[in-house]
């Protein structure tokens, strides 16, 4: 089976090997994930599945017994960053399609249907807007919002749906009742290292962390370096600057205090005019917080909002703060991480509880079914990057406890 795992891998990354020190760049909506979702169809084949592709360019695979049986579903995507490792999104795929072999291999068969869905463009590295694929499907999906949104070289979301082969008009059509499908089950390479460092086989995810993410803007004066006295300046930079080290020490604080986790970054930053012999005018500072506390991402905000207003009273330099997304944590099914991780135990794996900071498929589909999320380990917790790796035996692993999964539940 392993061996199995391992050709499978390179099939749906579209290569002869793993090892690619260039990566793999499958960006969404475009020929790349086009010829990856054309390699899923034909493993699909040969596990004997039925393939269709859906109005939002999701691929899928189902195993039909009973046309009147509910539906449980499973998968992941095959896009990728730029430059991105092979194991991210694909391992879902890959372990999901392992597990109905080792189930076809031992004559079981289900009393549910199977399905296994690859999401298109989850990740947002093309358009900086993740998870359209899964959006549709769940209804999550605002499409004229995002309709004219362009990627490096100016090319809509809607040209590049439509280029991929996707009728742009009818993709709400993507969205399925809730009667559709019974659950949903994802599995995914942790990107973290967690496991690897407590020597873990598996994690069952509680939720995932979606972020509040805030614009912060400093307006000083610019001016020129040489002539401009210390005393006389409206230094947009130096006023700020104090803010990123009170991002990190009051979130290390919070996580001292408080029950739960958090993580907050200054991940972006754009000085202008951004020339060596001119003051900075005008800084601004992009802020990412996580936590699947929502009341503790929001006393974070509160937080920068404050310390924020301080610097415009001390420095006398206009400063804003603008909460550009405020998306709620997603809770995953109870029910289904009870029987997962009881089956994960009884079958001798190192398992444990844990949250996912980073957000997956899974979640939109949460939204409508009751879900899932298994991760395995990563190595490193190296993650989109083209040294991203999980070894082959994890992979089995996964593999393994999806095919029990389905053994229970279908």
């Amino acid at each position: 089976m392993e061996d199995w795992l391992d050709k499978k891998l390179c099939e749906l990354n579209v290569t002869d090997s793993m090892n690619k020190p260039e990566g793999f760049s499958r960006l969404g909506y475009t020929d790349e994930e086009k010829v990856a979702h054309q390699r899923f169809i034909t493993i699909a084949k040969e596990l004997g599945l039925s393939t269709y592709q859906d109005q939002a360019g999701n691929q899928w695979a189902k195993w039909v017994v009973d046309e009147h049986a509910p539906t449980i579903g499973l998968g992941s995507h095959l896009d990728t960053v730029y430059n991105g490792g092979g194991f991210d999104g694909v391992a879902g795929v890959l372990t999901a399609f392992g597990a109905i072999k080792l189930l076809k291999e031992k004559q079981f068969i289900p009393k549910k249907n199977i399905a296994i869905i690859c999401f298109a463009s989850e990740e947002s590295a093309r358009f900086g807007v993740s998870t359209i694929g899964s959006k549709a499907i769940s209804g999550e999906l605002e499409k004229e919002k995002i309709a004219n949104i362009k990627d490096s070289e100016g090319i809509t979301i809607k040209e590049a749906v439509e280029q991929f082969g996707v009728d742009w008009e009818t993709m709400d059509s993507a969205e399925l009742p809730a009667d559709e499908l019974e659950q949903f089950l994802e599995l995914h390479i942790e990107q973290g290292k967690v496991l690897e460092d407590q020597g873990l086989d598996i994690g069952i995810v509680n939720g995932i962390a979606r972020p509040v993410r805030l614009q912060v803007k400093a307006t000083g004066m610019a001016n020129h370096t040489g002539t401009t006295p210390m005393n006389y300046r409206k230094d947009a930079l130096v006023a700020i600057a104090p803010l990123i080290n009170y991002v990190e020490n009051e979130a290390i604080k919070i996580n001292e205090r408080k029950s739960g986790t958090l993580v907050a970054t200054v991940s972006v930053a754009r000085v202008l005019p951004n020339a060596m012999n001119m003051i900075p005018g005008e800084i601004e500072l992009g802020i990412d917080i996580r936590s699947t506390n929502d009341q503790l991402k929001n006393e974070m905000s509160e937080l920068i909002n404050k310390y924020c207003g301080k610097i415009t009273e001390d420095k006398k330099i206009e400063v804003t703060v603008n909460k550009i997304v405020d998306d709620a944590s997603v809770n995953l099914d109870k029910l289904m991480q009870g029987k997962l991780y009881k089956l994960s135990e009884s079958m001798g794996l190192r398992t444990i509880c844990m949250d996912s900071g980073a957000g997956h498929d899974v979640m939109n589909m949460a939204s409508k079914w009751p879900c899932g999320l298994i991760f395995i380990p990563s190595k490193h917790g190296i993650s989109h990057h083209p040294e991203e790796y999980t070894k082959t035996a994890d992979l089995y692993k996964g593999t393994s406890l999806i095919a029990r999964y389905l053994e229970q539940e279908a």
